[in-house]
Parts: C-alpha cells; structure tokens; sequence
C-alpha cells in the first residue's frame, strides 16, 4: 500500500497541487445543494491529503476518506481530526449508506490497486449505486484519452519553498504512464524520490452509458462551478433517483 504516494510526493502534492480541490469546492458545494444534500454522510474516494474532507466537515458534513496512500492519510488525519479516514483501495471501501460519493482528481483512472479494471469500474458504480440514499449523487471526474498526443513524451517541472518535482507522461492505447522525480530538502541537502504512477483512460460516453445502466440519472461537465477542468478531463453528477 505504499508504493505511491509516499511521503516526499504527499507532502509535495499537498503543499503544492492543492488548488484544485479548493477552487472546485464552492461549485461543488452548490451541487450538493441543489440536490438537497445539506448535511449527512459524504465518501471521499481517493481521499489523499484530506483537503476537501476540511472543507465538508467546517460546512457541518459527516466525512469517512479512503486512499491508499499511508502518507497521504496521516497528513489527513492530521488536517481534519473530525473526519474518518482508513487506508486501501477504494474499490475495495466497505460502503456505507451515505448521502453523496465524490471522487476528485481523476482517482478512478489510477492503476495503484492492480485489480482496477474495467469490469472493476462499473462493479463499483453498483455498489455507489446501492449505497447511496434516494436523491444522493456521485460526483467524481475522469481522465480522457488525448492527454498526450500519440508518439509523444511531455516532460515538465513544478517547484515551491524547499521541493523540486520533474515529471515525464507519455500516452498509448488508452494509457497514461507519468514519471515523477521529486527533490525535497532535508537539512542541508536534497532527498530524492521516484515514482511511476500508470491511468487507464476513459472515454466520458463509455462512463455516462455504465452509470446510467446501474441506474443513475446522470449530467457529464467540463467545470466544477467557476472552475474548469484541464484538458481531456470531464466530470459526472450522477444522481440516484428519489
């Protein structure tokens, strides 16, 4: 279980890619109005360092993370003490009767549990399904193909106050394998770590089409609210009928 997301590329997740979650939450918080979720139970799915479980316990919402991520969790538990969270595969969650599921940052897409496959996939829109109350969504977003274009490797670099990561992503037939190297400083020097994290990307017709045969009515975005989502990246409110 801590393969990925160990503790430099958690700490340097958190500090550094935190701005999705937290320009998405006011559009997601409107979602959540507009289908009479104003308290209850939320699932966080691929909950990683906890940032939008804060951001649902100060708005009065009852919260139970998953990640597989040790690192990730312990910043989690330390941010929002309020909140449950446990360590393992999200696919593999013990789902309890809930009032909404969310899934934020294409964590469906990602092959850190070597069983997640297609079948997988759609196996857990039933249970996300059965779990829910009448009226309660599931808000998540996917990763497309078209990330990269065929053929090409896409190499970059993000750096704050103390950490460095360099990464590489190159696409083929319908998956994304990223390269990530991170620096991070410790006394007077620098640490470093690598990872390869693989998604197997999804087409969002395919995904509305298997939410809809586990019975959900379902609306596909391009935007949380205010906030776009990046290239080739589509988000779903799928909601279980009333």
């Amino acid at each position: 279980m801590t393969d990925y997301y160990k503790e430099d590329l958690a700490f340097i997740h958190d500090v550094g890619f935190g701005d999705f979650v937290l320009k998405s939450a006011p559009g997601l918080f409107d979602i959540l109005r507009r289908n009479n979720i104003c308290g209850g139970l939320i699932v966080d799915l691929g909950c990683g360092s906890g940032l939008w479980a804060e951001q649902l316990i100060c708005a009065g919402y009852r919260v139970l993370g998953v990640d597989i991520s040790e690192a990730m969790i312990r910043i989690a538990r330390r941010r929002s003490p309020r909140a449950e969270f446990r360590i393992g595969s999200l696919f593999d969650l013990d789902l309890p009767l809930c009032n909404g599921v969310t899934s934020l940052g294409e964590c469906l897409n990602y092959l850190f549990d070597q069983n997640n496959e297609r079948q997988v996939l759609t196996e857990l829109f039933h249970r996300v399904y059965g779990a829910l109350i009448p009226g309660g969504v599931f808000i998540f977003d996917i990763a497309e193909p078209g990330q990269v274009a065929e053929g090409e490797t896409v190499r970059g670099f993000t750096e704050g106050e103390g950490w460095m990561a360099l990464f590489e992503k190159k696409e083929d037939r319908g998956m994304l394998t990223r390269r990530i190297t991170t620096f991070r400083k410790s006394g007077n020097r620098y640490r470093r770590s690598d990872e390869t994290h693989q998604q197997r990307l999804y087409k969002s017709t395919d995904v509305a089409r298997e939410l809809r045969r586990a019975g959900f009515r379902v609306r596909t975005m391009r935007r949380y609210g205010q906030h776009p989502l990046l290239k080739a990246r589509a988000a779903f409110i799928a909601r279980k009928p009333a």
